[in-house]
């Protein structure tokens, strides 16, 4: 199991999200965050310069299991792209353990309902 992180522009995020679901990828966590680059542009909207210091973007998280790492990624990659300097990172790292509160389930059994069909 691998965890990924991703940090993405917010006006991307719905396009990740429908990329998400699209990869078969129906959970994640998500929240904002403010991120300071070594690389700033000022940014002039309607004749105000806006300073880049502070970056506000999204932080996605999920665990997914091993072979769903890299449509999962792939995902992210294509939707989030813009092609310009502050697109984003994203992290993969092992899991050790995952648990299902609900039925104590625990490993790769617990990322997803077996009851649910599967695209």
């Amino acid at each position: 199991m691998k965890k990924i992180e991703a940090v993405i522009r917010k006006s991307k995020f719905e396009d990740v999200k429908k990329a998400l679901y699209e990869a078969d990828i129906d959970w994640f966590s998500y929240w904002d965050i403010t991120g300071l680059g070594k690389s700033t542009e000022d940014l002039v909207v309607r004749g105000q310069v806006f300073h880049s210091h502070y970056i506000q973007r999204h932080m996605l998280s999920i665990v997914v299991r091993d072979e769903n790492v890299e449509k999962t990624v792939q995902a992210i990659m294509k939707a989030a792209r813009t092609g310009e300097m502050g697109d984003g990172k994203i992290f993969v790292s092992d899991v050790e353990k995952t648990y299902r509160i609900r039925t104590g389930e625990t490993g790769p059994a617990a990322l997803f309902n077996p009851d649910l069909p599967e695209n």
